[in-house]
């Protein structure tokens, strides 16, 4: 159930549909919010009569309790676990730590189905040394090379798979189409039409795009044409230049320039010839986050027991995991399919000056 809220294309629609609409309480809907309400308000009544599964049934007077659910599937924020249940906190480890039931299967069927790895990391000794302490979700020190090696294959997946170049311009090419095609692609607040939106998916939606282009209406034909192209993999953008920016602990992220799109294009803007300085272009500024950062409230939920004495410590304590970075970061240039090989070129001297010189990344650029 927990991505029970996902709209057509993912978090993709999280960024691009979701986030022009707030909840009742003003906070902001996302996937995971809606899919909260939708436990609580849908499927509440089924969740309680469930009884059993097929390797144990509730006792007498035990029952599902959506609301719980609801709980368990939202990313944390400071200290609201302080009103639940400590089993049920505790639990919530499996959905939003380091390695859960979702990225522990996701990265396994990505990387077969992409062609990136068969075996792309050893998820029986994974599983195998994995406990609940009293701290919570526990890995024995024999198992730390193999969660290392499932953090490291996670990342390389988002880098070379979910934020490969063109999977990106995709992706900028379809916010164009869904910033003037969203008012007919469904209709206003999903928590107001929740019937509508279950039947509201990739497939309803690419079947009635392709229909537009045969529409009467003017615009309704226009973008009909602009979705056709997209179907048939015709992009407007392509990468020219990247660099590569990895944070570690102790940087700050948010005091530089590179948390900002707004911001690097507009310096990227100021270091191209005067010619060039009006060109069209996209800055994209992919992030991966490798563990939680010390001050997140997702961080802080799991610990390594000690292999010869047995003794649990938080899993920073663990060398070869501290070394690991906090995030990834791509610093991405986009100009339009057609663009002249030259302003390629006049971008990547500008990002490279503004970076830090033309020569081979380093992991401290930051």
């Amino acid at each position: 159930l927990h991505d029970v809220g996902h709209g057509p294309f993912g978090h993709f629609f999280d960024a691009h549909f979701l986030s022009r609409f707030r909840l009742p309480d003003g906070g902001p809907l996302t996937h995971e919010t809606l899919g909260a309400h939708i436990i609580r308000t849908e499927l509440g009544d089924l969740l309680r009569g469930v009884r059993r599964c097929p390797n144990s049934e509730l006792a007498a007077g035990e029952r599902i309790d959506a609301e719980q659910i609801a709980w368990l599937i939202q990313r944390p924020k400071a200290d609201d676990a302080a009103e639940q249940p400590r089993w049920l906190g505790m639990l919530r480890s499996l959905f939003c730590g380091l390695y859960t039931v979702d990225n522990m299967d996701f990265v396994l069927r990505d990387a077969y189905m992409s062609g990136y790895s068969q075996r792309a990391y050893d998820l029986d000794r994974l599983l195998r040394y994995s406990f609940f302490s009293a701290q919570g979700l526990t890995i024995n020190h024999r198992g730390i090379n193999a969660l290392l090696r499932f953090m490291q294959t996670k990342s390389e997946l988002f880098r070379a798979v979910y934020y490969h170049r063109t999977v990106r311009a995709i992706d900028k090419t379809l916010a164009e189409l869904f910033r003037d095609s969203r008012e007919l692609l469904f209709a206003g607040n999903p928590l107001e039409y929740l019937d509508a939106y279950q039947g509201f998916t990739e497939w309803s939606l690419l079947v009635d795009v392709a229909r537009w282009h045969k529409s009467d209406t003017v615009t309704t034909r226009a973008l009909g044409e602009r979705w056709s192209r997209l179907i048939n993999r015709q992009v407007d953008w392509e990468a020219a230049y990247e660099r590569n920016l990895t944070v570690r602990a102790g940087q700050t992220e948010s005091s530089s320039i590179f948390n900002s799109k707004e911001f690097v294009e507009q310096a990227l803007r100021d270091k191209l010839p005067a010619e060039l300085a009006d060109i069209p272009l996209q800055v994209d500024l992919p992030r991966h986050i490798y563990r939680p950062d010390a001050g997140k409230a997702t961080a802080g939920q799991n610990f390594l027991q000690r292999s010869g004495t047995g003794e649990i410590r938080p899993l920073t304590d663990d060398q070869l995991f501290r070394e690991m970075p906090i995030a990834h970061r791509f610093c991405r240039v986009y100009l339009r399919k057609d663009a002249p090989r030259e302003q390629a070129a006049a971008v990547g001297a500008a990002l490279d000056a503004l970076i830090g010189g033309p020569a081979e990344d380093d992991l401290t650029n930051m």
